[in-house]
């Protein structure tokens, strides 16, 4: 049995699901966001909860049924608290600077400044001069931006210059060694 897909989703105040021909819709505070759902699996709205139930046991109802209410649950707290990551720059000279909340220019070591402009939905916040956070209400949208402006120049293994999240490890390796005389 799926455990993620048998718990209700909580609706908090202020938001509101609205089903119709296996399209629900989440409006909040923070904006709307719509999704298509497969229509073997039946989501039903009881009160202040959302409710996802497959017809059958088999392995691709039960990956259906996991999936479906994820993704019901992400739409549900974005729209209402909205998501963000955070990336740092480390490296000498490596910088960013904020043109607009949705286009930043990345300095990164390149014979050119690299211009990013993030799709709609998505805003760019520089606090500093190497610290990025990018927010949205699309869980998956904001981590495929993050991921995108990481691979401009991921954090390589010597000296641990590049973009990174802010948290992650980055397993350092040893240089050349010097042949002893």
């Amino acid at each position: 049995m799926s455990r993620i897909g048998k718990q209700p989703i909580a609706i908090p105040d202020k938001v509101q699901v609205n089903i119709a021909d296996n399209v629900l819709t989440v409006q909040g505070p923070q904006g709307e966001l719509s999704f298509e759902f497969h229509p073997e699996i039946t989501v039903n709205t009881e009160e202040n909860t959302v409710l996802v139930t497959r017809p059958s046991d088999s392995k691709y109802h039960r990956s259906l049924h996991g999936m479906t209410r994820a993704i019901l649950a992400n739409m549900v707290t974005g729209v209402s608290e909205g998501f963000s990551k955070s990336l740092e720059i480390q490296g000498v000279g490596y910088t960013v600077e904020k043109k607009s909340d949705t286009r930043i220019i990345l300095n990164l070591g390149y014979s050119h400044p690299i211009v990013f402009e993030a799709p709609d939905g998505i805003t760019l916040d520089v606090p500093d001069n190497t610290h990025i956070t990018v927010k949205g209400i699309d869980k998956q949208l904001v981590g495929q931006v993050t991921a995108k402006v990481r691979s401009f120049r991921p954090p390589e293994p010597y000296k641990g210059k590049g973009i990174r999240y802010v948290g992650e490890y980055v397993r350092r390796k040893a240089g050349k060694a010097i042949a002893a005389k």
